[in-house]
């Protein structure tokens, strides 16, 4: 069986071995990282030779670690790394280039349909209808988005939100809200079959999935990464969020928002940002908390967009698609029994 998984911001591990008797066998590790002294690489080999097949990943860190010589250094990779490249050999998982990608970057939806082509075509994924795609989003008009646990009425000033224009939905995904205003948001969700994570945790899975932006901001001279559990930040301030959905189908939805250029006073009147939330990141005014893409760069939001493109290309090889006539119909058939609905939408007052 073999493995391997570049580590977000770090180096490839890779890793060879055999099954029998439920037993890992015949392990070896490879990879671009660093690792000093030489005789770590043994130890780690040593390290997981024996250990039972179903050994979750913590246990495997926790006894690579033990093993270590006291003056090991590792750099570019960790245990944990390690670990998660096993699992994914065990459980025969993916990796980019397996895929043929479609990437979608069409016209603006109104909210509502927006929210309902993320499970549609997280849908057409798993069931094979669809190949990996990466969609680039355009906003119709001002909108809300809030997370799937998220109460209503906690989040968002029901009247400031009429009173700006904005309308307010929610996702499938949990996490928090999303303030979005047309042409001042670079949102993006990435379809893809479960089987490209495989054996990650979810926490390491938000970063591998959001890695090629990372590098697309960085080469637009942003000094960008990623801050666990699901934000995109630089040392100026944050720059986005990310939220997951993963359906019974066999496919996850991954998307991101990214402010280009907010209005970060109107977004304060909108959102009920609590002191609780702000404090905890020890910054005095929440309008503070997005330092927008257009500050950073000077350049139009298209040319943003347009570099994320080329970069996910380059990486993982793409072609330019677009939806379907059927997949527009679905989501306008959810939209009419399941995100329009008041249910859908006060499911958590």
């Amino acid at each position: 069986m073999h493995g391997e998984y570049k580590v977000p911001g770090g180096k490839l591990v890779v890793v060879d071995l055999e099954v029998r008797d439920d037993h890992i066998v015949d392990f070896r590790l490879a990879g671009d990282f660093f690792l000093e002294p030489d005789t770590a690489l043994e130890a780690i080999n040593d390290a997981v030779n024996g250990l039972p097949a179903e050994t979750d990943a913590v246990s495997i860190a926790k006894t690579i670690t033990a093993q270590l010589p006291e003056d090991a250094v590792l750099l570019g990779f960790s245990p944990e790394a390690v670990a998660t490249t096993i699992r994914r050999a065990l459980h025969k998982a993916t990796s980019w280039r397996d895929y043929e990608w479609t990437v979608v970057h069409d016209q603006a939806y109104p909210p509502l349909m927006q929210m309902a082509l993320d499970q549609v075509l997280t849908e057409e994924v798993g069931e094979g209808r669809r190949g990996p795609t990466l969609r680039i989003w355009e906003w119709e008009r001002p909108a809300v988005v809030i997370g799937s646990f998220q109460s209503l009425k906690n989040e968002v000033d029901l009247e400031n939100a009429e009173k700006y224009g904005f309308e307010v939905v929610r996702r499938i995904s949990g996490g928090g809200a999303m303030f979005m205003e047309k042409g001042s948001a670079i949102t993006y969700s990435i379809y893809v079959p479960s089987d490209l994570v495989s054996g990650m945790t979810f926490a390491d899975s938000y970063a591998f999935l959001d890695e090629w932006v990372i590098v697309a901001l960085k080469s637009l001279g942003i000094d960008a990464s990623y801050k666990p559990l699901n934000d995109i930040t630089s040392p100026t301030g944050k720059i986005g969020g990310a939220a997951q959905k993963r359906l019974g189908s066999g496919a996850l939805v991954h998307h991101v928002t990214m402010s280009y250029d907010m209005d970060g006073e109107k977004m304060v009147q909108v959102l009920r940002i609590g002191r609780e939330k702000i404090s905890d990141k020890g910054i005095a005014s929440a309008a503070k908390r997005v330092d927008p893409l257009r500050s950073q760069t000077g350049l139009t939001r298209l040319e943003i967009i347009d570099r994320m493109k080329e970069t996910f290309a380059g990486l993982y090889g793409s072609t330019p698609g677009e939806l379907t006539a059927e997949e527009i119909a679905q989501a306008e058939r959810l939209v009419t029994e399941k995100f329009g609905t008041d249910e859908w939408l006060q499911r958590v007052p």
